[in-house]
């Protein structure tokens, strides 16, 4: 009998489910669809435009709307302020925006589309986060509700969200950004 007995009796032991049943599945297998998305619209646009999708969604919500605020962005892209100043440094820093003190109001900063970020847009394909915004805002408000409410008490069971989240990917170095960032460097 020796090994073979013992491998049949393994064999007939019933196997073991898998922690947190077929609800976890289904949980992993959403969050998996959702990142793999998110993360395959990001590369698109790291190639494409030279720009992270984050990048690429606060500039599409710009041209949405005149001169905004930093806060005004942050509320339009469901993020903090911390996480849309970030990004906003970084477009402006490539010459896609541009901020001025308002006419109106000399403590109010106003971001502004660049006619070079005009020109970009004008290339750039809709991106995962902006899809994911609308689809949430298409769920019925009761559904729209507990799935925040799930989710807040997943990364609280996580140990994560007390800081400000940024951007989906931003500041991830990739290889399709990290070459032109040291390309600007060489040539200053």
């Amino acid at each position: 009998m020796g090994a073979h007995g013992s491998s049949t009796a393994r064999r007939k032991s019933p196997a073991r489910q898998a922690p947190g049943g077929p609800d976890a599945q289904r949980v992993m297998d959403a969050i998996r669809a959702i990142v793999q998305r998110l993360r395959v619209s990001s590369r698109a646009c790291e190639r494409q435009l030279g720009l992270s999708s984050a990048q690429l969604f606060v500039l599409q919500q710009l041209d949405q709307a005149a001169a905004s605020s930093i806060a005004e962005l942050a509320q339009r892209t469901l993020t903090h302020q911390s996480s849309v100043s970030v990004v906003v440094t970084r477009l402006a820093e490539r010459g896609l925006v541009t901020r001025r003190a308002s006419p109106e109001d000399a403590r109010r900063t106003e971001i502004s589309l660049t006619a070079a970020g005009r020109a970009l847009l004008r290339r750039a394909p809709r991106t995962a986060q902006a899809e994911l915004v609308t689809a949430v805002d298409r769920l019925p408000v009761d559904e729209r509700s507990a799935l925040a409410q799930s989710l807040a008490t997943l990364a609280r069971a996580l140990g994560v969200g007390d800081e400000a989240p940024p951007l989906f990917f931003e500041g991830e170095e990739t290889p399709a950004r990290a070459e032109p960032e040291a390309t600007d460097r060489e040539e200053s």
